[in-house]
Parts: structure tokens; C-alpha cells; sequence
């Protein structure tokens, strides 16, 4: 009986415990949510509440916009940049180790967001302070997906994680520059953000 009880808990407690561990930088969480595949739904539910935590912070800055579209972006954004990781890593940047597929960026770029729920705190401040809020936030999820990255693909090196991630932007940048027209079709619109942006960039969420 008290396995079953302990088995049932399990999913809750595991997912915010991780989620504490993942904004800690913990690498030893990356390598565990890595190896399980059992977790993908915990790391889509980080990237939606980290994505639900930008869409209400954001108003604080008076940036509106539909919760239901930062979700849905932010989930197109994750998947497309965890395919652009995986190719550059396990096809362009390979490391002596590496051995990875495309559910274990998953997991482990879908747990680097678990900062971004602190976002939702912009809906408290002044507009100057939650520009200030999200760029320290973005800056914390980007060294989260550096050592996301690096542990997923099982690097030895740091800075080769860094190389695949700036290597994804600038193909995330090409990416957004060819579908800017049909996104931004006016000059007044809005400019359109960028994939991996709908994620990590503080700016992409007063786009939306």
C-alpha cells in the first residue's frame, strides 16, 4: 500500500521538485529528465506554465494578447528548437560521446524554461521593471539551455553547447527573416518573433 501511495504522488511532487532543481542549474537534473522518457510530459507542462508566466506578466508592461497563442507559439518555438539543436549536435557538432535523439533535447530544453515562470511577477510591476524581470529571466533560461544542451548531447565541453546554441540562432534568425513577410504582411504589424525567441527572448512576448 505504500508503494502504490508513494507511485501515485510520484508524478506531482516530481514535477515542481525538478522544476526547483532545473532553475538551480542543477546538471545532474538534465541528465536524469535526459534518460527518462517517461518525462516529456513534464516538460511540456514546464514550457506551458513558463509560457502562461510570460503571457500575464507581459501585461504588466500593458502587452496584451491571447494566452492561448503565447501557448501554442511557445510550444511551436520549443519543438522546432529542439530539432535545430539535435541536427547541429548530432550531425554538424558532434561531441566524442555524443548519442542523443530528439526526445532527450526535448526534455531537457522543455525543463531550461522552468525560470521563465517567475515572469508572471510582471503583472505586479511597473512597466520599466518588467522589461528588467524578463531580460534577467531570459539571461538564467539561457545558461539553463546551455547546460541542458551540453548534458543531453553529453559534451565534455561547455563552450561547444554555446557553439550549437549560437549556430541554432543564427538558422533560427534565417528562419524568421524568410517568414517575417508573411507574418508581418503590413509595416505597421508588429514584428514577428523569432522560434527559439517565443521562449527565451523577453522582447518576442511584447510581439504577441
Amino acid at each position: 500500500m505504500h508503494i502504490l501511495q508513494r507511485k501515485d504522488t510520484k508524478p506531482v511532487a516530481n514535477l515542481f521538485t525538478r522544476m526547483l532543481r532545473a532553475a538551480q542549474l542543477d546538471a545532474a537534473l538534465y541528465e536524469e529528465v535526459e534518460a527518462d522518457q517517461g518525462a516529456l510530459w513534464q516538460a511540456t507542462s514546464v514550457v506551458v506554465l513558463s509560457s502562461l508566466a510570460a503571457g500575464i506578466g507581459s501585461r504588466g508592461s500593458g502587452a496584451g494578447g491571447s494566452l492561448i497563442i503565447v501557448v501554442l507559439a511557445t510550444l511551436l518555438g520549443w519543438y522546432t528548437w529542439a530539432y535545430l539543436t539535435y541536427f547541429i549536435g548530432t550531425r554538424l557538432l558532434p561531441g566524442l560521446r555524443t548519442e542523443a535523439d530528439w526526445g532527450q533535447l526535448l526534455r531537457t530544453i522543455g525543463f531550461s524554461s522552468a525560470p521563465g515562470v517567475l515572469r508572471v511577477i510582471g503583472v505586479f510591476l511597473a512597466p520599466a521593471w518588467v522589461n528588467v524581470i524578463f531580460l534577467v529571466v531570459a539571461a538564467w533560461m539561457l545558461v539553463a539551455m546551455i547546460i541542458a544542451v551540453r548534458q543531453a548531447l553529453d559534451y565534455e565541453s561547455t563552450a561547444r553547447a554555446v557553439a550549437v546554441c549560437a549556430v541554432g540562432w543564427v538558422i533560427d534568425l534565417v528562419i524568421s527573416i524568410v517568414f517575417l513577410g508573411l507574418l508581418s504582411p503590413s509595416p505597421h504589424s508588429p514584428p514577428a518573433p523569432s522560434l527559439a525567441g517565443l521562449i527565451w527572448s523577453a522582447p518576442a512576448w511584447t510581439a504577441l
